[in-house]
């Protein structure tokens, strides 16, 4: 089991059908072997924790796990965690969303077990296509060879199922209506379908190019100075996305900037080499320049020494800031 969050102090925490989170593990221990070089922190012996499983159609659970006696190297807990995302897999071979991805608030769109995330695709190739030497390092090649495998079964999944024509969509509902296409009525394009194509590495460099454009024209607010997380936001869609709906449109993951997204989406347009434009991101980015004479100030209504985990897109309350000291964009 992974707890999508817990309280430090108890151990208290919550277990969901979110889908990115068996893939994280994995993602930083490659970040730090490549950085450090310390592989010897792969045999590290590592507890599980135990708790009931969800029952059948219960989203998530907040409980208080047991420690295990068991134990397993740090390598085993990356290794099964990413069976398991590989395991979750559509026919067409992209991730299951499940009960929400990277965007929590979209816990509805796979909640049958049959949507997709174009998204997790794109980060699960990048863990998987990192983590596979680490394997074939360590003698699992037979895993190694597995994790290769998929990971080329799901490039041309995501190249073939996911291009929308202009950029990649988002995934897609159980019974298979598009999320993030430009035939749809909301959300139409999503950031980190298009940054994730780039940070990866494997996104079709002409297609990425096109699709960091048309997220660069549709996204980027200079009036509200804002990069917003996708567009139109959620409002009167039949389609049911998750409890992202219940917030007004503008606000927070609904069509706001999500600014964690919103620097993968710099970060992004500084790998492709489009200096200038991440620059311009990246000013939107830093809270003092909301915050440069006492009306800017007073609009945005938050500290302007704190990066704000979401700033508002919505009428009426376009450019106020949203939580602050509270963001993995930080």
């Amino acid at each position: 089991q992974v707890q999508h969050w817990w309280l430090p102090r108890t151990e208290a925490g919550v277990r969901t059908m979110i889908s990115d989170d068996v893939v994280w593990l994995a993602h930083a221990t490659s970040h730090y072997l490549q950085v450090t070089g310390d592989t010897a922190i792969l045999r590290e012996q590592l507890p599980f924790i135990d708790g009931p499983p969800l029952e059948e159609g219960e989203h998530d659970a907040f409980f208080t796990p047991e420690i295990s006696k068991k134990t397993a190297s740090l390598y085993d807990h990356c290794a099964r965690a990413l069976d398991l995302a590989i395991k979750r897999s559509s026919p067409a071979g992209l991730p299951l969303i499940l009960g929400g991805d990277w965007n929590d608030g979209m816990n509805r769109v796979g909640e049958h077990g049959k949507g997709e995330s174009v998204w997790l695709g794109w980060f699960l190739l990048k863990t998987l296509g990192d983590f596979a030497p680490v394997a074939k390092a360590e003698g699992d090649t037979k895993r190694a060879q597995a994790w290769t495998k998929h990971a080329d079964v799901l490039k041309r999944a995501l190249e073939s199922t996911a291009w929308d024509g202009e950029w990649y969509r988002r995934g897609s509902f159980d019974d298979g209506t598009p999320l993030g296409s430009r035939g749809s009525q909301e959300c139409k394009i999503d950031s980190i379908a298009q940054s994730w194509s780039v940070l990866s590495g494997e996104g079709d460099p002409a297609r990425s190019t096109t699709a960091m454009q048309q997220a660069m024209k549709m996204l980027v607010d200079d009036e509200l100075k804002i990069v917003k997380l996708f567009t139109p936001p959620f409002s009167r869609t039949e389609q049911n996305p998750g409890y992202i709906k219940s917030y007004p449109p503008g606000v927070r993951e609904n069509g706001g900037q999500y600014t964690h997204a919103a620097t993968w989406f710099v970060i992004a347009l500084a790998e492709m080499g489009r200096t200038d434009d991440a620059y311009r991101c990246l000013s939107m980015l830093n809270p003092a320049n909301h915050a440069l004479d006492e009306a800017a100030a007073e609009h945005y209504r938050v500290e302007p020494y704190v990066v704000a985990a979401d700033v508002y897109a919505g009428q009426g309350k376009g450019g106020r800031g949203g939580w602050t000291w509270y963001t993995g964009s930080a």
